[in-house]
């Protein structure tokens, strides 16, 4: 028996048809994501083979040490999005400043592109998976070349969002506003197939992932919210949950989109200067973005990510996304203005839930 499968490109040809007046520019954006994605999939597969672990010696606008598949990935991105005459600029990561593609003018360019082209980094050495992120944003029409400011538009205003997760196979998982689908790359013919249409997050969950190690310089709404799933079927929660974390955005976000759960990476007091750790440009309104679709939420831990006016190119926010319930129970205590599980209430301390049993 014949498959008649679904290749991305047939996707996007069946997208396209639903707009008449569309140019087509949108789709070509798109299939240079994917290309890049693959590309940069074929890297990460050979790893250590072709030499391509371990760090280089330069160091990111935010002074982190660049990984080499990070400059590889970025230079990869940067290459294969830029070339086809659609893109007005974009920004990376892995670099300071906007990358101006069309000097003069737009020239009917009408796309910008955000995105973080190694999610995870740190996990190359050791054989994590690892991913690719984007967003895609209009450009404004005003004829000349595209500026930080130009980037700086709420995540509620992408026209398409995506990430590629590489693990054991190699997935292009998308959103052009109409839900989600996730495709898996077949490497024989070097194409991505359809293999799931309309995901959703789980409504029910018994997972959320959070860095544990960063306790002591939770906000009280967030230290009540774990206290809570802590104490399992003894607490008010009810029944027991299960704590994850792997330190990839993408793989986190991938396993919520599969089988439900929350994720939270909040503001917190370590660096009271800083709104969170995480890009909102192109960690989280990509990833928010996709959880919308998905039927989710996504939000700061207090409002929805994809309101937030960025400020700059780089800024940084906080961020919990997955099972709407769960994430508006976080928005809920921090509205309650962290009234239980304050401050002074122990986490890990001998009096803590971690205390040693007597």
């Amino acid at each position: 028996m014949i498959r008649h499968e679904t290749t991305l490109t047939q996707f996007l040809i069946e997208e396209r048809r639903r707009y008449p007046d569309a140019s087509g520019g949108f789709n070509s954006l798109l299939l240079a994501v994917a290309l890049a994605c693959k590309t940069i999939s074929r890297k990460v597969a050979y790893g250590a083979l072709a030499d391509m672990l371990g760090s280089s010696d330069a160091v990111n606008t935010h002074g982190e040490t660049q990984q080499r598949l990070d400059l590889i990935a970025h230079e990869t991105f940067t290459h294969c999005a830029g070339w086809g005459g659609n893109l007005a600029g974009l920004i990376s990561e892995e670099a300071d400043a906007p990358i101006v593609v069309a000097t003069d003018e737009h020239d009917g360019r009408e796309y910008l592109l955000a995105f973080d082209p190694l999610d995870g980094s740190s996990n190359i050495d050791v054989n994590v998976s690892v991913g690719s992120i984007f967003s895609i944003l209009r450009a404004p029409a005003h004829g000349r070349p595209v500026t930080a400011e130009d980037f700086l538009q709420p995540g509620e205003r992408q026209v398409a969002a995506g990430y590629a997760i590489y693990g054991p196979s190699t997935m292009l998982v998308l959103s052009v506003g109409r839900g989600v689908h996730m495709f898996t790359l077949e490497p024989e013919i070097g194409e991505f197939i359809l293999t799931r249409s309309n995901v959703t997050v789980p409504e029910q969950t018994s997972e959320f992932a959070i860095n544990a190690s960063n306790s002591r310089f939770w906000q009280p709404p967030v230290r009540r919210y774990v206290e809570e799933c802590l104490a399992g079927r003894n607490g008010v929660r009810d029944r027991d949950f299960n704590m994850r974390w792997i330190a990839s955005l993408v793989a986190e976000a991938h396993r919520i989109l599969t089988r439900g759960g929350v994720f939270m990476y909040p503001r917190d007091t370590k660096d009271p200067k800083k709104k969170g750790r995480l890009r909102l440009l192109y960690e989280c309104n990509p990833i928010g973005f996709l959880i919308e679709q998905a039927g989710g939420r996504a939000s700061t831990g207090s409002v929805p990510v994809l309101g937030v006016k960025p400020e700059s190119i780089h800024e940084r926010m906080g961020f919990v996304f997955g099972s709407r319930a769960e994430v508006e129970r976080i928005e809920r205590y921090h509205a309650e203005d962290g009234t239980r599980g304050g401050p002074d209430t122990p986490l890990f301390n001998a009096r803590g839930l971690f205390r040693d049993a007597a």
